[in-house]
């Protein structure tokens, strides 16, 4: 298949790669860029664990100085890919939940004690869902640093707009409902709705189709979990469409 990748350009490479080595040809379009905030103060505070709901976070923090007291520290992280990218930035104890806040909210109950001392959260600007609010109503104390920015491209990129026009894309990957968001925002902005008339939309999770409503997809379809794998799972050659 002919895919798009709307993911940015730090997650990118590495999908684009695996996608190639499962015989699919992809061309990648960020639609956001990420912007890490350097200025960004940690509290040198005793933490009980860390949260990591991205694998930006997990990078973010991992280019920090203050990685070297703070590696030790139990990681918690929102799903697989997260908690590989906590481990590449040099955490030693990680554990995935499940892909979603809910599940992380879940994991924290489960391993972490209120009264064992705070938690910090590695979060981006845009966080999906209330993992302090679910937290702190718990009886947990939450310390969310912002570490990054991802900053919404303005146009769709060049690079999309050619492969939308040019009528051998096979579908769209979507991650997030934000990305969803703004790839309807763009596509429209552009006047590209038609060319998505013969496409595949391949969601992460029912949060991100809910964002493309509206758009002339052929096929929506939805990870059985929200976890890249469940998600290159629609693109195997067994998939039937349910």
């Amino acid at each position: 298949m002919h895919l798009l990748v709307t993911r940015p350009d730090e997650d990118a490479g590495s999908l684009v790669e695996l996608l190639a080595e499962m015989g699919h040809e992809a061309v990648s379009a960020p639609l956001m860029e990420i912007r890490l905030q350097r200025d960004a103060k940690i509290p040198d505070t005793p933490y009980q664990a860390i949260l990591i709901t991205s694998a930006n976070g997990a990078r973010a923090i991992g280019e920090r100085l203050e990685i070297a007291r703070l590696s030790n520290i139990p990681v918690l992280a929102v799903g697989g890919a997260s908690a590989e990218a906590s481990r590449e930035a040099g955490f030693l104890d990680v554990e995935a939940a499940g892909g979603d806040v809910t599940s992380l909210v879940d994991l924290a109950l489960r391993r972490l004690e209120p009264g064992a001392g705070p938690l910090l959260h590695a979060a981006g600007s845009v966080v999906a869902g209330d993992l302090k609010g679910d937290l702190e109503a718990r009886g947990f104390s939450v310390d969310r640093v912002i570490l990054y920015e991802a900053v919404a491209a303005e146009r769709m990129p060049e690079a999309a707009s050619e492969a939308l026009k040019s009528e051998t894309l096979s579908g769209v990957l979507l991650y997030s409902p934000r990305t969803a968001r703004i790839f309807s925002a763009l596509v429209r902005e552009a006047g590209l709705e038609d060319t998505l008339r013969p496409l595949a939309a391949y969601c992460l999770s029912q949060a991100v189709a809910e964002a493309l409503a509206g758009l002339p997809f052929a096929r929506v379809h939805v990870a059985r979990e929200p976890s890249q794998a469940a998600l290159l799972e629609l693109l195997e050659p067994e998939f039937r469409p349910g």
